[in-house]
């Protein structure tokens, strides 16, 4: 199974099961997750929602061989919700959301955080937001929930960069609250989670409206300038270029490109 889902003290937590495509996004996963979270949001005895990854990794984000075949394969068939799925069910996701970074958390690995009402990160984690590497833009409202996060500049080197980003950065930027070891990670997210879902549902989710609410059109606009960029570039000479390479196990070479590019 892609996805693993147990309950415990009103607490669901979600673990990301592909550990051999270290937790990478492919249609099937996007879909299956896109479910979860919906399922959470209306079940009324899950007061919390707890995401994690299996294995050493937390999400390697898209999967890239099937991006590949996205921009490649006329027959290319998506997913029933796919990433934008996803993203919708994050954005109206009405309860707690906290995430507990295991291992390496590229892409939509990363820029979830930016959906965390609590983050908690194991000290032999690492994350990387790699939209120059990839030749594309940002994605998930990144460009708009990550400077409100943890600052223009930070935020800036984030998504500009395409570099790791370790545990001890990450806490002092502010992209997660809590760093610990990685055998007492679960316990400690978990440990807060069950603080939280004792409360009153109903008063988590009108606390969490009253914070989210008001970001809510702002990160609609943030997608739809993301998702014209992404269309841009998808396809185009450097995002060509960063996949080619990808398929064939070498650093890509933006130097060569056409002028602009």
């Amino acid at each position: 199974m892609s996805l693993l889902i147990a309950d415990d003290k009103r607490v669901r937590t979600i673990t990301l099961n592909r550990p051999d495509a270290l937790n990478a996004f492919d249609e099937a996963l996007y879909d299956a997750t896109t479910e979860a979270l919906r399922a959470a949001a209306e079940d009324p005895d899950v007061a919390v929602l707890l995401l994690t990854g299996s294995g050493r990794a937390f999400s390697a984000g898209t999967d890239l061989r099937e991006m590949h075949a996205r921009t490649t394969d006329p027959d290319f068939l998506p997913g029933k919700h796919g990433f934008p799925g996803l993203l919708d069910a994050l954005v109206e996701f009405p309860k707690p959301l906290i995430c507990a970074v295991n291992g390496i958390g590229l892409g939509i690995g990363a820029t979830v955080l930016g959906f965390a009402d609590l983050a908690f990160m194991s000290t032999t984690a690492k994350l990387k937001c790699p939209f120059t590497g990839l030749g594309v833009a940002p994605e998930a409202a990144s460009s708009y929930l990550m400077p409100k996060l943890v600052g223009r500049q930070n935020a800036a080197w984030l998504l500009m960069s395409s570099e790791w980003i370790d545990a001890e950065q990450a806490k002092e930027m502010g992209l997660v609250w809590r760093v610990c070891e990685p055998d007492e990670l679960m316990g400690e997210a978990r440990r807060h989670a069950e603080v939280l879902a004792a409360r009153p549902i109903s008063s988590l989710i009108a606390v969490k409206r009253t914070m989210t609410e008001p970001l809510r059109a702002e990160i609609d606009a943030a997608r739809e300038r993301e998702n014209a960029c992404f269309a841009e570039l998808m396809g185009g000479p450097a995002n060509i270029e960063a996949l080619t390479a990808f398929a064939e196990g070498r650093q890509p070479d933006f130097t060569t490109l056409p002028a602009g590019w």
